[in-house]
């Protein structure tokens, strides 16, 4: 009885006396009129500008490098690899820029996999089309990428049926992908 009576007068004086340090220590009880904040070369020209070569980084001068060294990177080949996805990027680039006439329903370019949702052609709603994309590497190969079509007709029940696919349909899509990228690879360069 004298534990809960306790509790109850000191209970409340605790919660508040708590919550008072927590707001003091979320303060800052130096002289608001000698706040420094610091000088840098950008708010001093009045630029808006943000210097990324500067000393200002989170991670200093030379970054954080993923995957290995850039510099590696370059000297295996494996030009347009970056070290922002797991694939090489002009591949990618293409893949995306050859399909996105298709709704997406993934892309990861860490595992390099690209997989649309079902497409209907304006010129035949009784027919629609899906594609998955493997980029296979960071590197920029004609063996780097690979396709998969897949085709459904639609009956008159409304249902849909899988359909053949000519053959040559996955290919004519890699070679148009390993075109768009070599394109992209070009301008880069110059």
């Amino acid at each position: 009885m004298r534990i809960e009576r306790f509790l109850k007068s000191t209970l409340p004086f605790l919660f508040g006396g708590s919550l008072l340090l927590a707001l003091a220590a979320c303060g800052d009880f130096s002289d608001p009129g000698k706040t420094a904040y610091p000088e840098d070369d950008n708010r001093k020209s009045g630029s808006n500008t943000y210097d990324s070569e500067g000393d200002g980084s989170i991670f200093g001068s030379d970054g954080v490098t993923l995957f290995g060294d850039e510099g590696e990177a370059l000297d295996r080949g494996a030009v347009g690899g970056g070290s922002g996805i797991g694939v090489n990027s002009f591949l990618w680039r293409a893949s995306l820029d050859t399909i996105s006439f298709m709704p997406l329903a993934s892309a990861d370019p860490f595992g390099g996999v690209i997989i649309t949702d079902w497409y209907s052609p304006p010129e035949s709603r009784t027919e629609r089309f899906k594609i998955n994309l493997y980029i296979l590497g960071r590197d920029l190969r004609a063996d780097g990428v690979r396709a998969a079509v897949f085709r459904q007709l639609q009956e008159n029940s409304g249902n849909w049926v899988d359909a053949a696919v000519e053959t040559q349909t996955p290919t004519d899509l890699e070679n148009a992908i390993l075109t768009r990228a070599r394109q992209l690879r070009i301008a880069s360069i110059q």
